[in-house]
Formats: structure tokens, sequence, C-alpha cells
């Protein structure tokens, strides 16, 4: 038997076929889009008459505010953009500007807490202290701002764009304000998550519950130490490591 070759023809049919396959799929792809895009249309369309509808519940409810940035969220709106970008001026217009000036507004206010506790805490305070230390200022005045620690969350995220200064870390089950660049390192964060329980660790019971050789131990407490995150109770029978949070709920 004769072997035929692959003729010229057999390969203009083959690049034909491949080329209406990539047709066919540009094709469906952009049709898929189309629809995404009419969606998300619709999604925002949505979304700004709910925001029409329940502006003032948004301003003054903590939990309403927290489920309506999350919805935004979800579609790709950022409800505290830039006042020069067009849709963060959309936003802003729609809602009165309060939305906008509350975070920022109460941003300012948690730097202000971070600096002045940071000799005390070596600049890592968690969450729920600074929303207590906020509501007890608007109480002195006679304030009536009602805010979350969801609130507190976002307006440490709306810092971001001024650079690595504050940042949000979790440490065991609950959310902390880091307002120095330095990371904390794994042993730092064990042993802070260990404090959660008791509110102090002592050098026997890391040696215990993590099973860290003396010096892994003796380590980590003095660097924790030495940037004011814990401290030192030396009256106990075995020198105890208090974090300055909870410290301060007891003395509350």
């Amino acid at each position: 038997m004769q072997r035929r070759g692959v003729g010229l023809g057999a390969l203009t049919r083959t690049s034909q076929s491949q080329q209406q396959y990539q047709s066919h799929g540009s094709l469906i792809q952009k049709t898929h889009i189309d629809e995404l895009t009419t969606q998300l249309s619709v999604f925002q369309a949505a979304l700004a008459q709910f925001a029409r509808t329940h502006a003032k519940d948004i301003r003054s409810n903590p939990e309403f505010r927290a489920e309506f940035a999350r919805m935004c969220a979800a579609i790709g709106v950022d409800p505290l953009a830039s006042s020069s970008d067009r849709k963060g001026s959309f936003w802003a217009e729609l809602l009165g500007g309060s939305v906008n000036d509350f975070y920022f507004e109460l941003a300012v206010r948690v730097v202000e807490i971070c600096r002045k506790t940071r000799d005390e805490n070596g600049g890592l305070i968690a969450v729920s202290e600074v929303r207590q230390k906020i509501m007890q200022q608007d109480e002195k005045v006679g304030g009536a701002n009602d805010i979350s620690e969801d609130d507190v969350v976002r307006a440490v995220k709306a810092l971001g764009p001024l650079g690595p200064g504050f940042s949000i870390v979790e440490i065991g089950k609950r959310q902390w304000i880091r307002s120095v660049p330095k990371e904390l390192n794994t042993d730092q964060s064990m042993v802070l998550e260990a404090m959660e329980v008791l509110g102090y660790v002592t050098h026997s019971m890391l040696r215990v519950n993590l099973r860290w050789d003396h010096v892994r131990v003796q380590t980590v407490l003095d660097d924790l130490v030495s940037d004011s995150l814990v401290w030192i109770d030396t009256q106990a029978e075995e020198t105890e490591y208090w974090t300055p949070s909870f410290m301060g709920n007891l003395h509350a």
C-alpha cells in the first residue's frame, strides 16, 4: 500500500478549524463578560437605592453600617474611596459625605489613642480596648456616637494609603492594632496568644506547654519586654509576664 502524505488542503482545513474554535471561544467569553457587567450594574443600582433609603441607619447604626460595607465590598464598591475619585464622590454625595467623614475622623482618634498608649503597650493595643477608650471619651463630653469594633478596624484600614505605620493583626481570637512598623515573629505571637488565657505567662508555663528550652523562652520574653509589649511582676513566687491590656482591664 502506498502511504499518503498530509496535503496542503488538510493543513488549511486544520488552520480554519482552529480559527473557528478561537472565534467561537472569544464570542462566548465576550457574552459572559457582557452578562456579568449587566448583573454588576444591576447590583450597583440596587445598592444605590438601598443606600438612599437607609442612609440614616447607615450613619447611626454600627451593625447596619458594617453590613452595608460588606455589601459594597462584595461588588467592588469602596464607600471610603478618595473624594477625588469619581465613584468615591458619588457615594460621598449619596450618603451626605458622613460615612467618609465618620471613618476618617474615627481614624484620627484611633491614631491619637495608639500614640498616647505606645509607651505602655509597645505599639500593640486591642481593637476592643481602643473602642472602649473612644466610647469613654464620648461619654465624658456627652457624645452619643455608637461605634463597633468593625468600625475601628475599617478606620485603621482607611489609613493604608499613608504607609505601613498602622495595621490590624490577629492574636488568638482577638484583633489588635499594631502602630509601629516592626513585625511580630512567630514565637512572640505564640506567647502573646498564650497570654490571652490568663493575662500572663511564666517561664515554666511556656516551657511545659510549648516544650521550648530555657534559652528560647528567655529570648522571646526578653524581646517582648524590651518592646514594652509585656509587663513584669516580680512579686509573685515566679516572675510573671502580663499583657498591658489585661492589666488595664483589671484596673478598670
